[in-house]
């Protein structure tokens, strides 16, 4: 059984972005999750798109996923064709750059499901028009889709095909989640997957991105976690994903060389 395992560039945030292509291509990863934000502020510094496009391509990399679609659940009813026309822009983008997906991240504070599921249905129509896959995720922190098996609920209300759910150890974690939602999760629901660890010096419930530490040096039994995507028979990418400001502070291939590591000890053959 293999994974494709990715790195997601907010575990070494401040390095420029091409140099966070180098760099995950060195440490060996087989893809780059990307953050659209990264993209439009090497532009803004004078880049280009066409910048990204090569690189990608001179260090083999395939983008199995881009961060982010927000605002879009929150969005009140006179802002929302403003939001979807944001939404188009950063699809046509993440298609360009080769991504199958793209995360659409919940609102912050509390909002009726209906609702964020008539959105979605709308999300994925665009989709379709740009050739990517919009992808729900759920927060744990946040007060709307908190849970697996909120996001879970999404896709099934949505009744669309290309609907799926990103899958965060964290979150699930984080959120009060058992092994059993992951376990009766549909395996063509999983999308992607994002790997971390949540830290045991603060409560479960009251930690948000900062606290996620390395896979294997938290309070999260990820060997269970990996044994049941294996189980379910998921064979997809898998997304290093941290927020650690003091691994921000690090050297960025001393970073990534570890995280490699933890990625080969529970995904390797």
């Amino acid at each position: 059984m293999s994974f494709t395992l990715c790195l997601n560039v907010s575990t070494i945030k401040t390095t420029p972005l091409l140099d966070k292509i180098r760099l995950v291509s060195e440490a060996g990863f087989d893809g780059v999750e990307l953050w659209l934000n990264d993209v439009y502020e090497h532009i803004g510094r004078g880049g280009e798109v066409s910048d990204v496009e090569k690189a990608l391509a001179d260090y083999g990399l395939i983008v199995p996923c881009t961060i982010a679609m927000r605002a879009w659940g929150e969005a009140s009813d006179l802002e929302y064709p403003l939001m979807l026309d944001d939404c188009k822009r950063r699809m046509d983008l993440a298609a360009r750059l080769g991504s199958p997906t793209i995360v659409a991240t919940p609102p912050r504070d509390g909002r009726d499901l209906g609702v964020i599921t008539e959105r979605y249905a709308d999300l994925l129509k665009l989709g379709r028009e740009s050739g990517i896959k919009p992808i729900m995720e759920y927060i744990s922190f946040f007060g709307s889709v908190t849970t697996l098996n909120d996001a879970r609920k999404v896709v099934e209300d949505v009744n669309d095909p290309d609907a799926t759910v990103i899958v965060d150890a964290f979150h699930t974690w984080n959120s009060g989640g058992s092994f059993d939602d992951l376990r009766d999760l549909p395996l063509e629901m999983i999308g992607h997957y994002h790997f971390d660890d949540g830290n045991a010096g603060i409560a479960q419930g009251a930690q948000t991105d900062p606290d996620r530490m390395m896979p294997g040096e938290g309070c999260i039994d990820l060997d269970q976690e990996v044994s049941i995507l294996k189980e379910k028979g998921y064979q997809g990418t898998v997304s290093l994903e941290l927020f650690n400001r003091d691994l921000w502070a690090k050297d960025p291939a001393d970073v990534l060389k570890i995280g490699m590591e933890k990625m080969q000890h529970y995904f390797g053959d």
